[in-house]
């Protein structure tokens, strides 16, 4: 019976917690259908008294959405898979090849981990403007193409392969790079999946660097075109909250299809049976 209890006080517990968090997901889809006066009444109401689709369709003419979609798309694919194919060569240096420093520079890289995101704006900013890139996909992309949360992940999977098992491939031939390819990046595939998925997401709602990087509607992404409907004269609510759904929606949906992997990836490891 005591059983029962915890497990309905443990269910309800997360049941509230969803509800919580899917609240403000809730409240965009509903102000996207709300006229002006109603997403901006007091005290709020929940439901639209009528669905005024025609929010969706003035907030897609309200800016050049198309190339905001375009360009955000271009970012997320290059910076994740550069992300990726970097982490595993990183990772495989450090789970499996013996090189003089290898602790030393590993402990700096982790170290670097502790650094806010911020510190890092201007610096790399003067970098990309001395390298007269700023406005193009050069700028909103290199910067992302390497991460040491990527590689520490995958190196805890790559460790988890025995060294028996490396040793043995290195005996029938194998070179570094086949044993890499064929065996490690297979059995890592849920956490290069997390890896993946996190830095698409990441990327997709990334707001303040291409916001200071790019200076022109033909290379800024979609979160920087919400800015469309902020003014001086106010915001448009309803149209901000249509934007704002169609923007986050591609993520929702990639999500729900692949969140099993974020926590396989980022837990598991090893010989998978």
């Amino acid at each position: 019976m005591k059983k029962i209890i915890s497990k309905t006080i443990v269910y309800l517990l997360l049941v509230v917690g969803a509800l919580t968090m899917l609240l403000p997901f809730f409240w965009m889809v509903s102000t996207s259908f709300k006229t002006g006066f109603e997403a901006l009444q007091v005290p709020p109401t929940w439901l639209p008294k009528k669905l005024q689709v025609t929010n969706w369709i003035s907030a897609w003419k309200a800016a050049p959405f198309a190339t905001y979609l375009l360009n955000s798309v271009i970012v997320s694919f290059m910076t994740t898979i550069g992300q990726i194919i970097t982490a595993i060569m990183a990772a495989f240096a450090f789970a499996k090849m013996n090189f003089h420093g290898k602790k030393i520079l590993f402990t700096i890289l982790l170290a670097t981990m502790m650094v806010p995101g911020e510190m890092l704006i201007i610096p790399n900013f003067v970098t990309l403007s001395q390298l007269h890139i700023v406005n193009t996909y050069g700028a909103l992309i290199l910067p992302w193409l390497a991460s040491f949360f990527a590689v520490f992940t995958l190196r805890q999977s790559f460790a988890s392969v025995p060294d028996q098992l490396y040793y043995a491939a290195k005996l029938d031939g194998a070179s570094d790079w086949k044993f890499l390819w064929q065996i490690l990046v297979p059995n890592a595939k849920s956490s290069i999946t997390a890896i993946g998925l996190l830095q698409i997401i990441g990327s997709w709602n990334s707001f303040m660097w291409p916001l200071i990087v790019t200076n022109t509607d033909k290379m800024r992404t979609l979160p920087v075109g919400l800015q469309a409907f902020s003014s001086d004269s106010g915001v448009n609510y309803p149209e901000l909250m249509a934007a704002s759904t169609f923007v986050i929606l591609p993520m929702v949906i990639l999500y729900l299809f692949l969140n099993k992997y974020v926590v396989a990836g980022i837990s598991g490891g090893g010989i998978k049976g």
